[in-house]
């Protein structure tokens, strides 16, 4: 039987169950998944958001295939005002170093914001004297290692605080009940995970 997890995955957690030096992992969640359940792709430690776990592998190659191209929406805050320019540039498509390789980003749905509904970081972010910040929403049809940080900084605007808020049109704020928090596990049913594609 195939079943689907959304977790809001916590700031300094991998993305994995197996230990990686002092991290917490996705084993030190207080919730018991089944042993055949994985992660479908990743966030990096210092990023936080929404992670699907299953055991369906057709999904799983679903959205782990590049050429499906499935969308994935993040809320950035960066340092500084962004810009009207920056937000033309990011969505047009940036020049990124990948492993010593340059890379141009696929064209991206990029909008200046404000700032968005998500629980209080632990730790919060360290701001800088004099040095104001803002949002943005950024959505993806592509995975790069480290992307959206490597992205934004290339248009002058540092990454400062990451948020994975959706995967194809299931979002944080669809978990029925209260808005979830860093480390909340819930269970949807096969019939809404086909939202993460369709």
């Amino acid at each position: 039987m195939f079943r689907y997890f959304l977790i809001y995955k916590p700031f300094g957690m991998l993305s994995q169950f197996s230990r990686e030096g002092d991290h917490a992992t996705l084993a030190d969640l207080d919730f018991d998944f089944p042993k055949d359940i994985y992660p479908v792709g990743r966030l990096d430690a210092d990023s936080e958001g929404l992670l699907l776990l299953t055991n369906d592998n057709f999904l799983k190659t679903k959205l782990l295939e590049p050429r499906n191209r499935h969308t994935r929406t993040y809320y950035v805050q960066v340092e500084g005002n962004v810009t009207s320019e920056a937000c033309e540039s990011l969505s047009s498509g940036v020049a990124i170093s990948i492993n010593g390789k340059q890379y141009q980003t696929l064209p991206a749905k990029v909008m200046s914001i404000a700032e968005p509904v998500l629980p209080d970081r632990d730790p919060p972010i360290r701001f800088r004297k004099n040095i104001p910040t803002s949002w943005v929403s950024l959505t993806l049809h592509e995975g790069k290692n480290r992307q959206v940080r490597r992205m934004t900084a290339a248009v002058g605007f540092p990454t400062l605080r990451l948020a994975r808020w959706s995967i194809g049109k299931i979002s944080l704020a669809d978990k029925s009940g209260n808005f979830p928090n860093p480390g909340d596990v819930w269970e949807v049913t096969a019939k809404e995970a086909r939202r993460f594609y369709d």
